[in-house]
Protein backbone atom coordinates (compact mmCIF):
# COMPACT_ATOMS: atom_id res chain seq x y z
CA UNK A 1 0.00 0.00 0.00
CA UNK A 2 2.76 2.47 0.79
CA UNK A 3 5.63 1.00 -1.64
CA UNK A 4 6.81 3.76 -3.96
CA UNK A 5 4.59 6.59 -2.43
CA UNK A 6 5.08 9.92 -3.75
CA UNK A 7 4.70 13.38 -1.53
CA UNK A 8 1.26 14.35 -3.43
CA UNK A 9 -0.12 10.97 -3.05
CA UNK A 10 1.03 11.07 1.15
CA UNK A 11 -0.36 14.56 0.96
CA UNK A 12 -3.99 13.06 0.09
CA UNK A 13 -3.27 10.75 3.46
CA UNK A 14 -2.49 13.26 5.42
CA UNK A 15 -5.63 15.02 4.20
CA UNK A 16 -8.01 12.31 4.82
CA UNK A 17 -6.44 11.38 8.52
CA UNK A 18 -6.52 15.14 9.58
CA UNK A 19 -10.51 15.64 8.60
CA UNK A 20 -11.28 12.33 9.58
CA UNK A 21 -9.99 13.08 13.15
CA UNK A 22 -11.57 16.23 13.30
CA UNK A 23 -14.90 14.92 12.75
CA UNK A 24 -14.79 12.15 15.91
CA UNK A 25 -13.09 14.77 17.68
CA UNK A 26 -16.34 17.17 17.34
CA UNK A 27 -18.49 14.41 18.41
CA UNK A 28 -16.38 13.18 21.46
CA UNK A 29 -15.97 16.74 22.43
CA UNK A 30 -19.17 17.35 24.26
CA UNK A 31 -18.60 14.81 26.90
CA UNK A 32 -15.68 15.72 29.87
CA UNK A 33 -13.78 13.21 31.90
CA UNK A 34 -11.73 13.01 35.20
CA UNK A 35 -8.09 12.92 35.00
CA UNK A 36 -6.43 12.50 38.29
CA UNK A 37 -9.36 14.87 40.02
CA UNK A 38 -9.01 17.33 36.58
CA UNK A 39 -11.53 17.95 34.18
CA UNK A 40 -10.75 17.75 30.76
CA UNK A 41 -12.95 17.48 27.58
CA UNK A 42 -12.85 14.11 25.11
CA UNK A 43 -11.69 15.51 22.66
CA UNK A 44 -8.19 15.46 23.86
CA UNK A 45 -7.78 11.72 23.04
CA UNK A 46 -7.62 12.25 19.15
CA UNK A 47 -6.83 16.30 18.80
CA UNK A 48 -3.05 15.74 19.42
CA UNK A 49 -3.29 13.60 16.33
CA UNK A 50 -4.62 16.89 14.70
CA UNK A 51 -1.43 18.50 15.56
CA UNK A 52 0.72 15.77 15.21
CA UNK A 53 -0.17 15.66 11.18
CA UNK A 54 -0.67 19.63 11.24
CA UNK A 55 3.47 19.56 12.12
CA UNK A 56 3.94 17.24 9.33
CA UNK A 57 2.23 19.22 6.93
CA UNK A 58 3.80 22.64 8.07
CA UNK A 59 7.65 20.86 7.96
CA UNK A 60 6.87 19.12 5.05
CA UNK A 61 4.51 20.74 2.44
CA UNK A 62 5.01 24.26 3.68
CA UNK A 63 1.95 26.65 4.95
CA UNK A 64 0.13 26.91 2.20
CA UNK A 65 -0.86 23.48 1.83
CA UNK A 66 -1.14 22.96 5.25
CA UNK A 67 -3.53 25.65 5.89
CA UNK A 68 -5.66 24.06 2.51
CA UNK A 69 -6.01 20.91 4.79
CA UNK A 70 -7.49 22.57 7.64
CA UNK A 71 -9.84 24.49 5.25
CA UNK A 72 -11.07 21.37 4.08
CA UNK A 73 -11.28 19.69 7.60
CA UNK A 74 -13.26 22.57 8.69
CA UNK A 75 -15.78 22.69 5.58
CA UNK A 76 -15.99 18.68 6.07
CA UNK A 77 -16.82 18.76 9.46
CA UNK A 78 -19.38 21.46 8.56
CA UNK A 79 -21.03 19.12 6.18
CA UNK A 80 -21.06 16.32 8.23
CA UNK A 81 -22.68 18.85 11.40
CA UNK A 82 -25.29 19.95 8.81
CA UNK A 83 -25.82 16.12 8.45
CA UNK A 84 -26.10 15.19 11.45
CA UNK A 85 -28.72 18.09 12.68
CA UNK A 86 -30.81 17.14 9.38
CA UNK A 87 -31.12 13.39 10.43
CA UNK A 88 -32.25 14.58 13.27
CA UNK A 89 -35.03 16.62 12.25
CA UNK A 90 -36.10 14.12 9.64
CA UNK A 91 -39.37 12.35 11.43
CA UNK A 92 -38.52 8.70 12.39
CA UNK A 93 -40.45 5.79 12.02
CA UNK A 94 -42.12 3.86 15.01
CA UNK A 95 -40.57 1.12 15.26
CA UNK A 96 -37.02 3.72 15.53
CA UNK A 97 -36.39 3.95 19.34
CA UNK A 98 -33.12 5.39 19.87
CA UNK A 99 -34.00 9.09 18.04
CA UNK A 100 -33.57 10.49 21.37
CA UNK A 101 -29.77 8.67 22.17
CA UNK A 102 -29.03 9.75 18.48
CA UNK A 103 -30.07 13.33 19.00
CA UNK A 104 -28.29 13.49 22.32
CA UNK A 105 -24.70 12.23 20.55
CA UNK A 106 -24.81 13.66 17.54
CA UNK A 107 -26.91 16.56 18.14
CA UNK A 108 -24.14 19.06 19.17
CA UNK A 109 -25.17 22.69 21.36
CA UNK A 110 -24.72 25.95 18.79
CA UNK A 111 -22.49 27.09 21.57
CA UNK A 112 -20.15 24.11 21.68
CA UNK A 113 -20.47 24.01 17.96
CA UNK A 114 -19.49 27.60 17.29
CA UNK A 115 -16.74 26.69 20.12
CA UNK A 116 -14.89 24.51 18.28
CA UNK A 117 -14.94 25.72 15.19
CA UNK A 118 -13.31 28.85 16.36
CA UNK A 119 -10.84 27.32 18.59
CA UNK A 120 -10.30 24.42 15.77
CA UNK A 121 -9.32 27.41 12.90
CA UNK A 122 -7.12 29.46 15.56
CA UNK A 123 -5.52 26.53 16.96
CA UNK A 124 -4.55 25.25 13.73
CA UNK A 125 -3.31 28.44 11.57
CA UNK A 126 -1.32 29.47 14.81
CA UNK A 127 0.36 26.18 15.09
CA UNK A 128 1.15 25.33 11.07
CA UNK A 129 2.37 29.30 11.39
CA UNK A 130 4.31 29.19 14.20
CA UNK A 131 6.06 25.58 12.83
CA UNK A 132 6.55 27.44 9.44
CA UNK A 133 8.13 30.37 10.96
CA UNK A 134 10.55 28.49 13.30
CA UNK A 135 11.72 26.91 10.40
CA UNK A 136 12.84 29.79 8.68
CA UNK A 137 14.64 31.24 11.69
CA UNK A 138 16.02 27.66 12.41
CA UNK A 139 15.89 24.95 9.93
CA UNK A 140 17.89 22.63 12.43
CA UNK A 141 15.58 22.40 15.55
CA UNK A 142 12.87 20.61 14.92
CA UNK A 143 11.58 19.55 18.24
CA UNK A 144 11.47 22.78 19.23
CA UNK A 145 9.34 23.86 16.35
CA UNK A 146 7.12 20.75 17.04
CA UNK A 147 6.80 21.08 20.97
CA UNK A 148 6.65 25.27 20.97
CA UNK A 149 3.68 25.26 17.83
CA UNK A 150 2.17 22.49 19.28
CA UNK A 151 1.82 24.78 22.77
CA UNK A 152 0.87 28.19 21.44
CA UNK A 153 -1.76 26.08 19.10
CA UNK A 154 -3.01 24.13 21.74
CA UNK A 155 -2.82 26.54 24.34
CA UNK A 156 -4.69 29.02 21.88
CA UNK A 157 -7.40 25.66 21.13
CA UNK A 158 -7.92 24.67 24.78
CA UNK A 159 -8.54 29.20 25.56
CA UNK A 160 -11.13 29.36 22.97
CA UNK A 161 -12.88 26.41 22.82
CA UNK A 162 -13.39 26.27 26.57
CA UNK A 163 -14.46 30.01 27.29
CA UNK A 164 -16.87 29.76 24.87
CA UNK A 165 -18.39 26.18 25.30
CA UNK A 166 -17.91 25.74 28.75
CA UNK A 167 -18.18 29.56 30.50
CA UNK A 168 -20.70 30.00 32.66
CA UNK A 169 -21.74 26.14 33.73
CA UNK A 170 -18.82 25.41 36.18
CA UNK A 171 -16.44 27.71 38.67
CA UNK A 172 -14.23 29.78 36.98
CA UNK A 173 -11.50 28.44 39.02
CA UNK A 174 -12.39 25.37 37.22
CA UNK A 175 -12.31 26.70 33.71
CA UNK A 176 -8.76 27.78 34.06
CA UNK A 177 -7.54 24.81 35.34
CA UNK A 178 -9.21 22.94 32.58
CA UNK A 179 -7.72 25.26 30.59
CA UNK A 180 -4.38 24.68 31.76
CA UNK A 181 -4.50 20.75 32.02
CA UNK A 182 -6.07 20.59 28.64
CA UNK A 183 -2.83 22.50 26.89
CA UNK A 184 -0.32 20.75 28.93
CA UNK A 185 -1.53 17.09 28.42
CA UNK A 186 -1.92 17.73 24.57
CA UNK A 187 1.83 19.18 24.71
CA UNK A 188 3.21 16.46 27.11
CA UNK A 189 1.45 13.77 24.75
CA UNK A 190 3.57 15.19 21.86
CA UNK A 191 6.62 15.48 23.32
CA UNK A 192 6.32 11.58 24.03
CA UNK A 193 5.63 10.91 20.73
CA UNK A 194 8.20 12.94 19.29
CA UNK A 195 10.26 9.92 17.95
CA UNK A 196 7.65 8.86 16.27
CA UNK A 197 6.89 12.14 14.73
CA UNK A 198 10.61 12.91 13.91
CA UNK A 199 10.63 9.69 11.87
CA UNK A 200 7.53 10.34 9.74
CA UNK A 201 8.81 13.73 8.72
CA UNK A 202 12.49 12.35 8.38
CA UNK A 203 10.67 9.23 5.88
CA UNK A 204 8.41 12.23 4.13
CA UNK A 205 11.65 14.46 3.02
CA UNK A 206 12.98 11.27 1.37
CA UNK A 207 10.07 10.59 -0.92
CA UNK A 208 9.99 12.07 -4.42
CA UNK A 209 7.78 15.00 -5.29
CA UNK A 210 5.38 13.51 -7.82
Amino acid sequence: MFENLTKTELYAMLAGVFTACLIISNIIAGKTFDFFSFILPCGVMIFPIIYIVNDVLAEVYGYDNARRVILLGFFMNLIAVICYNVTIWLPAPAFFENSQAFSIVLGSTFRLLIASFAAYLVGSIVNAKTMVYLKKWDDDKLFFRCIVSTLFGEGLDAIIFIIIGFVGTMPLEALVMMIVVQALFKTIYEIIVYPITRIVITNVKKLPEI
